[in-house]
């Protein structure tokens, strides 16, 4: 099965050519590729699967899916804590 998952984009640079963003999902920071969502900005949540951000989303859609990950401890064990 395949998962994208939320995240805010808290900055974007260029780098070989290539937009990568600082992307925070919850309390965890990743990095992605933002080359597939050329109008996304700074503030914007986007769906990110496989390091890639593959399309913007509105932020209750995004809150709504933390929620769900919450709930099922993803974010947690993602973190290595326990809920």
């Amino acid at each position: 099965m395949c998962l994208a998952v939320p995240g805010r984009i808290l900055e974007a640079k260029e780098t070989d050519g290539m937009r990568i963003g600082r992307i925070q999902f919850g309390g965890i920071l990743r990095d992605a590729y933002l080359d597939f969502v050329p109008e996304a900005q700074p503030g914007d949540y986007v769906l990110v699967h496989v390091g890639f951000a593959i399309s913007r989303i509105d932020p209750e859609e995004a809150e709504r899916t933390f929620q769900l990950l919450r709930q099922l401890g993803a974010i947690e064990e993602e973190l290595g804590t326990t809920p």
